[in-house]
Protein backbone atom coordinates (compact mmCIF):
# COMPACT_ATOMS: atom_id res chain seq x y z
CA UNK A 1 0.00 0.00 0.00
CA UNK A 2 1.59 3.33 -0.60
CA UNK A 3 2.26 5.69 1.63
CA UNK A 4 0.26 8.40 0.27
CA UNK A 5 -2.10 8.21 -2.67
CA UNK A 6 -4.23 10.66 -4.42
CA UNK A 7 -7.16 9.89 -7.48
CA UNK A 8 -8.34 12.05 -9.58
CA UNK A 9 -7.92 15.49 -7.28
CA UNK A 10 -9.52 18.77 -8.26
CA UNK A 11 -9.00 22.11 -7.00
CA UNK A 12 -10.90 24.90 -7.74
CA UNK A 13 -10.51 28.31 -6.52
CA UNK A 14 -13.23 31.71 -7.30
CA UNK A 15 -11.60 34.77 -7.82
CA UNK A 16 -14.22 37.05 -8.20
CA UNK A 17 -16.25 35.77 -10.85
CA UNK A 18 -13.94 33.68 -12.10
CA UNK A 19 -13.40 30.18 -11.71
CA UNK A 20 -9.46 28.89 -11.51
CA UNK A 21 -8.81 25.25 -12.24
CA UNK A 22 -5.75 24.53 -10.22
CA UNK A 23 -5.73 21.06 -10.49
CA UNK A 24 -7.42 18.95 -12.96
CA UNK A 25 -7.53 15.09 -12.44
CA UNK A 26 -4.61 14.41 -10.39
CA UNK A 27 -3.43 11.05 -9.30
CA UNK A 28 -0.28 10.50 -7.45
CA UNK A 29 0.79 7.62 -5.02
CA UNK A 30 4.09 7.65 -3.18
CA UNK A 31 5.72 4.82 -1.22
CA UNK A 32 7.35 4.79 1.66
CA UNK A 33 11.23 5.67 1.47
CA UNK A 34 10.07 7.13 -1.85
CA UNK A 35 12.29 11.13 -2.44
CA UNK A 36 9.67 12.63 -4.87
CA UNK A 37 10.51 15.83 -7.01
CA UNK A 38 7.31 17.80 -8.16
CA UNK A 39 8.46 20.38 -10.99
CA UNK A 40 6.35 22.92 -13.42
CA UNK A 41 6.26 26.24 -14.66
CA UNK A 42 4.93 28.97 -12.26
CA UNK A 43 0.96 28.48 -12.26
CA UNK A 44 1.17 25.14 -13.11
CA UNK A 45 -1.06 23.70 -9.65
CA UNK A 46 2.76 22.40 -7.87
CA UNK A 47 2.35 24.57 -5.04
CA UNK A 48 -1.36 23.48 -4.50
CA UNK A 49 -0.24 19.79 -5.19
CA UNK A 50 2.06 19.98 -2.19
CA UNK A 51 -0.75 21.73 0.22
CA UNK A 52 -3.23 18.95 -0.63
CA UNK A 53 -0.44 16.55 0.25
CA UNK A 54 0.51 18.40 3.60
CA UNK A 55 -3.45 18.69 4.37
CA UNK A 56 -3.13 22.36 4.71
CA UNK A 57 -5.53 22.69 1.54
CA UNK A 58 -8.42 20.14 0.48
CA UNK A 59 -9.08 18.57 -2.80
CA UNK A 60 -12.22 20.50 -4.65
CA UNK A 61 -13.25 16.87 -5.66
CA UNK A 62 -11.13 13.66 -5.36
CA UNK A 63 -9.47 11.26 -2.65
CA UNK A 64 -6.26 11.57 -0.66
CA UNK A 65 -5.16 8.93 1.45
CA UNK A 66 -2.34 8.97 3.92
CA UNK A 67 -1.38 6.03 6.16
CA UNK A 68 -3.83 3.97 4.88
CA UNK A 69 -6.52 6.86 6.27
CA UNK A 70 -9.21 9.18 3.91
CA UNK A 71 -8.54 12.66 5.09
CA UNK A 72 -10.04 14.98 2.68
CA UNK A 73 -13.12 15.39 4.60
CA UNK A 74 -11.97 15.32 7.92
CA UNK A 75 -12.04 18.08 10.45
CA UNK A 76 -9.54 20.93 10.69
CA UNK A 77 -8.23 19.86 13.76
CA UNK A 78 -7.73 16.48 12.66
CA UNK A 79 -5.84 17.49 9.95
CA UNK A 80 -3.73 19.56 12.19
CA UNK A 81 -2.70 16.64 14.26
CA UNK A 82 -1.92 14.69 11.24
CA UNK A 83 0.77 17.34 9.88
CA UNK A 84 1.71 17.18 13.81
CA UNK A 85 2.14 13.39 14.15
CA UNK A 86 2.89 12.58 10.25
CA UNK A 87 4.20 15.23 8.49
CA UNK A 88 7.74 18.02 8.66
CA UNK A 89 7.32 20.75 6.34
CA UNK A 90 10.23 22.42 5.12
CA UNK A 91 9.81 25.96 3.24
CA UNK A 92 12.05 28.50 1.06
CA UNK A 93 11.76 30.86 3.35
CA UNK A 94 12.90 29.24 6.67
CA UNK A 95 10.33 30.32 8.71
CA UNK A 96 12.37 30.66 11.94
CA UNK A 97 11.78 33.06 14.94
CA UNK A 98 14.52 35.79 15.07
CA UNK A 99 14.39 36.58 19.13
CA UNK A 100 15.25 32.35 19.53
CA UNK A 101 17.82 30.78 19.56
CA UNK A 102 17.96 27.37 16.91
CA UNK A 103 17.72 25.29 19.66
CA UNK A 104 14.65 26.65 20.81
CA UNK A 105 13.31 27.47 17.13
CA UNK A 106 13.48 23.29 16.51
CA UNK A 107 11.43 22.96 19.71
CA UNK A 108 8.34 24.23 18.61
CA UNK A 109 6.81 21.47 17.45
CA UNK A 110 7.47 19.45 20.25
CA UNK A 111 6.00 22.07 22.51
CA UNK A 112 2.40 22.06 20.56
CA UNK A 113 2.58 18.56 21.63
CA UNK A 114 2.94 19.06 25.13
CA UNK A 115 6.20 17.55 25.51
CA UNK A 116 8.41 18.02 28.72
CA UNK A 117 11.30 20.38 28.61
CA UNK A 118 14.04 17.77 28.61
CA UNK A 119 13.16 15.62 26.00
CA UNK A 120 12.26 18.50 24.13
CA UNK A 121 16.22 19.54 24.48
CA UNK A 122 17.42 16.09 23.92
CA UNK A 123 15.46 15.58 20.62
CA UNK A 124 16.42 19.05 19.37
CA UNK A 125 19.75 18.66 19.97
CA UNK A 126 20.07 15.89 17.96
CA UNK A 127 18.35 16.79 15.33
CA UNK A 128 20.47 19.69 15.01
CA UNK A 129 23.63 17.41 15.59
CA UNK A 130 22.08 15.56 12.69
CA UNK A 131 22.12 18.37 10.16
CA UNK A 132 25.89 19.43 11.20
CA UNK A 133 24.76 22.42 13.36
CA UNK A 134 25.55 20.87 17.04
CA UNK A 135 27.75 23.49 18.16
CA UNK A 136 25.10 26.20 16.74
CA UNK A 137 22.51 25.46 19.52
CA UNK A 138 22.22 28.87 21.20
CA UNK A 139 23.19 31.18 17.37
CA UNK A 140 19.93 33.20 16.54
CA UNK A 141 19.12 33.53 12.68
CA UNK A 142 20.71 36.26 12.30
CA UNK A 143 24.09 34.76 13.27
CA UNK A 144 23.60 31.80 11.11
CA UNK A 145 24.29 32.09 7.18
CA UNK A 146 21.43 31.28 4.75
CA UNK A 147 22.27 28.03 4.37
CA UNK A 148 22.49 27.09 8.22
CA UNK A 149 19.00 28.52 8.75
CA UNK A 150 17.72 25.81 6.26
CA UNK A 151 19.53 23.24 8.31
CA UNK A 152 17.66 25.03 11.31
CA UNK A 153 14.51 24.36 9.39
CA UNK A 154 15.08 21.27 8.17
CA UNK A 155 16.03 20.17 12.23
CA UNK A 156 12.84 21.19 12.99
CA UNK A 157 10.90 19.26 10.65
CA UNK A 158 13.05 16.38 12.05
CA UNK A 159 12.09 16.57 15.31
CA UNK A 160 8.68 15.19 15.34
CA UNK A 161 9.83 12.09 13.72
CA UNK A 162 7.61 12.30 10.80
CA UNK A 163 6.76 9.68 7.93
CA UNK A 164 6.95 12.33 5.17
CA UNK A 165 9.08 15.72 4.71
CA UNK A 166 7.49 18.24 2.70
CA UNK A 167 9.13 20.65 0.48
CA UNK A 168 8.86 23.91 -1.22
CA UNK A 169 11.89 25.18 -2.88
CA UNK A 170 13.62 24.45 -0.26
CA UNK A 171 16.77 25.88 -2.13
CA UNK A 172 15.12 28.86 -4.03
CA UNK A 173 16.71 31.50 -1.93
CA UNK A 174 20.32 29.50 -1.55
CA UNK A 175 23.11 30.28 -3.45
CA UNK A 176 24.45 26.44 -5.41
CA UNK A 177 26.79 25.59 -3.39
CA UNK A 178 23.94 25.67 -0.01
CA UNK A 179 21.53 24.32 -1.93
CA UNK A 180 23.60 21.01 -2.93
CA UNK A 181 24.67 20.84 0.88
CA UNK A 182 20.29 20.64 1.61
CA UNK A 183 20.45 17.67 -1.15
CA UNK A 184 22.78 16.05 0.16
CA UNK A 185 21.34 15.90 3.83
CA UNK A 186 17.72 15.04 1.59
CA UNK A 187 19.88 12.63 0.30
CA UNK A 188 21.26 10.99 3.60
CA UNK A 189 17.80 11.49 5.21
CA UNK A 190 16.31 8.89 2.18
CA UNK A 191 18.74 6.53 2.01
CA UNK A 192 20.00 5.95 5.70
CA UNK A 193 17.04 6.70 7.65
CA UNK A 194 14.33 5.60 4.79
CA UNK A 195 12.80 9.41 5.13
CA UNK A 196 10.26 10.03 2.76
CA UNK A 197 10.82 13.16 0.68
CA UNK A 198 8.49 15.10 -1.48
CA UNK A 199 9.86 18.54 -2.87
CA UNK A 200 8.07 21.28 -5.05
CA UNK A 201 11.79 23.00 -6.89
CA UNK A 202 11.77 24.67 -9.93
CA UNK A 203 15.34 23.73 -10.87
CA UNK A 204 16.05 20.56 -12.96
CA UNK A 205 19.35 19.62 -11.13
CA UNK A 206 17.62 20.04 -7.70
CA UNK A 207 14.93 18.00 -8.63
CA UNK A 208 17.22 15.08 -9.93
CA UNK A 209 18.67 14.27 -6.68
CA UNK A 210 15.58 12.29 -5.92
CA UNK A 211 14.00 9.34 -7.77
CA UNK A 212 11.15 10.10 -9.50
CA UNK A 213 10.40 13.62 -11.37
CA UNK A 214 6.88 14.84 -11.58
CA UNK A 215 6.19 17.05 -14.40
CA UNK A 216 2.67 19.57 -14.30
CA UNK A 217 1.47 21.60 -16.70
CA UNK A 218 -1.88 23.64 -16.18
CA UNK A 219 -3.06 21.49 -13.31
CA UNK A 220 -2.37 18.26 -14.61
CA UNK A 221 0.20 15.80 -14.58
CA UNK A 222 1.88 15.99 -17.93
CA UNK A 223 4.48 13.16 -17.50
CA UNK A 224 6.66 11.41 -15.13
CA UNK A 225 10.60 10.62 -14.79
CA UNK A 226 12.14 7.56 -12.85
CA UNK A 227 15.49 8.60 -12.70
CA UNK A 228 17.61 5.33 -12.42
CA UNK A 229 20.99 7.54 -11.46
CA UNK A 230 19.93 10.74 -9.14
CA UNK A 231 22.90 13.19 -8.62
CA UNK A 232 24.80 13.60 -5.83
CA UNK A 233 25.75 16.98 -4.19
CA UNK A 234 28.59 17.88 -6.19
CA UNK A 235 26.36 17.21 -9.59
CA UNK A 236 27.56 13.77 -10.47
CA UNK A 237 25.37 11.02 -10.74
CA UNK A 238 25.25 7.92 -8.06
CA UNK A 239 24.34 4.42 -8.23
CA UNK A 240 21.62 3.64 -6.36
CA UNK A 241 21.33 0.03 -6.79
Amino acid sequence: MPLLELKDVTRQYKTGQVKVDALKGVSLSVEEGDFVSIMGPSGSGKSTLLNIIGCLDRPSTGTYILAGQHVEKLSDSRLADIRNQFLGFVFQSFHLLPDLDAQANVELPLIYRGMGSKERRKRSAKALESVGLGERLRHKPSQLSGGEQQRVAIARALVGEPKIILADEPTGALDSRSGHTIMSIFQRLNREEGLTIVQVTHEENIARHGYRVIHLLDGELEREEVLEEPIDALGKNVNVS
